[in-house]
């Protein structure tokens, strides 16, 4: 037995959209997107309070959605149960990913310390190198979190995109676009700065 009634037209419609993702049809998928993207950025903002992550979690649902649709059964639930459990899901993963960040922060700052505490032969390079790593850690400190993660995990532990995609939880694609950004918003931030 269906959980559809028949006077239920509009999750009737929703299912049919789910269906019509499942062949790749990109126009189902923006019609349920402005269904319930405001609604899951704002479920998702009350837990984490930032309108970047916020987004983040809409991109990340809608785009498990396009993967996933095929597996929607409507036997076992409405298309906005599955969809707001998606997105609980992601906003989970997202809280998690926020505390590995904080923890990959500190531990990159600290070795960044240790880093400059070791002295070199010339007082005027010491002094250059270390106004160049203030200058790069204030960067830093100015992306957004998700950016600043997967840049630290590439450039201070030196693992590739493949590895950060698998320690965060997140595609490969992300990755890319996340680093992208994030170099491209510091080249702006340090400008001309030599």
């Amino acid at each position: 037995m269906s959980p559809f009634r028949e006077d239920d037209p509009d999750k009737l419609e929703e299912a049919a959209l789910l269906v019509q993702i499942a062949q790749k049809d990109q126009a189902a998928l923006s019609q349920l997107y402005d269904r319930y993207a405001r609604i899951i950025h704002a479920i998702a903002y009350k837990s984490l309070g930032s309108r970047e992550e916020c987004e983040e979690v809409v991109l990340d649902v809608f785009a498990q959605i396009w993967r996933t649709s095929d597996r929607y059964d409507p036997e076992r639930g409405r298309v906005d149960t599955w969809v707001f459990m998606l997105a609980r899901s992601r906003i989970l993963d997202r809280l998690r990913s926020l505390q590995r960040a904080v923890k990959t922060e500190t531990a990159s700052i600290d070795a960044a310390q240790i880093q400059s505490n070791r002295s070199s032969v010339d007082p005027i390079e010491d002094a250059l190198v270390l106004e160049r790593r203030e200058v790069v850690l204030a960067a830093l400190s100015k992306l957004p979190d998700e950016q600043r993660q997967v840049i630290e995990l590439a450039y201070y532990r030196g693992l590739s995109q493949s590895e950060i995609a698998t320690q965060v939880g997140i595609s490969l694609g992300t990755v890319k676009t996340r680093i992208r950004l994030g170099l491209s918003k510091l080249r702006i931030a340090l400008g001309n700065w030599e």
